[in-house]
């Protein structure tokens, strides 16, 4: 299980580091469609499963259990650029850009949630990551009234070992959303991210979650929210319980 959790955390950095983001990056090998192009300096490239439309990053990194609703409301656009297998490590992401999805492939909003927070394309949601225009957590992750639940995560196989009680969750949604948004270069620089990791699990209304990173003995997201005493309790709490 070591060399499990050595590889979600490798995959973490390299999604932190690079200009995409996420934690499931696929290499290519001599011959692959996704091994460097023709011409680049790069031996080998590695990408993450990502898009980009509207000036917002999304990722493909969430659980999508079977009883997932997600129905598509208006199109939003198309994919104008398939990066794997064309891009050189120092491809500048443009809107239209996109890692697997081939071009011509139409992302939609879902009906119901903020296209600034999920977008679906090719029957896959994605999850926004980056937007420059978001100055905290709560408008990076636009989830009022949108979260059923908050679940911790083993951060050996992704495993669900424990759930929020309601009020916790409403708590730490409430603190979460106000929280200031830090350049995560620089968090990495500091080493803000280091230490004792917990997974969050954050569970929308329609059955789509995605995961949080958050490390404790900084009391920092892998988004670059820094959390205050609110978070901090909450989290130490739901963490006892699971212990207990």
């Amino acid at each position: 299980m070591e060399s499990l959790r050595n590889t979600i955390f490798i995959s973490f950095i390299a999604l932190l580091l690079s200009s995409c983001s996420n934690f499931t990056s696929s290499k290519g090998s001599p011959g692959s469609p996704f091994s460097s192009p023709k011409g680049c300096p790069d031996a080998e490239i590695e990408w993450v499963d990502m898009l980009m439309i509207g000036d917002i990053k999304y990722e493909n990194d969430f659980t999508e259990p079977a009883d997932a609703t997600i129905e598509k409301g208006r199109e939003l656009g198309k994919v104008n650029y398939k990066m794997a297998g064309s891009a050189c490590t120092y491809h500048k992401v443009q809107n239209g850009d996109a890692t697997f999805l081939e071009e011509g492939t139409i992302i939609y909003e879902i009906k119901g949630y903020p296209t600034s927070l999920i977008v679906v394309a090719n029957d896959v949601v994605y999850v926004a990551n980056r937007n420059k225009k978001a100055k905290t957590a709560g408008e990076l992750y636009p989830m009022d009234k949108l979260v059923r639940n908050i679940h911790i995560q083993s951060t050996e196989d992704g495993r669900r070992l424990h759930t929020f009680s309601p009020s916790s969750k409403d708590k730490f949604l409430a603190a979460f959303n106000e929280l200031k948004l830090e350049d995560v270069q620089s968090l990495i620089d500091e080493g803000k991210l280091d230490g004792n990791r917990i997974f969050l699990e954050i569970e929308l209304n329609n059955g789509v979650s995605f995961r949080q990173l958050y490390w404790s003995d900084t009391n920092t997201f892998h988004s670059g929210a820094i959390g205050n005493d609110e978070i901090e309790e909450v989290i130490n709490d739901e963490v006892s319980n699971l212990e207990n």
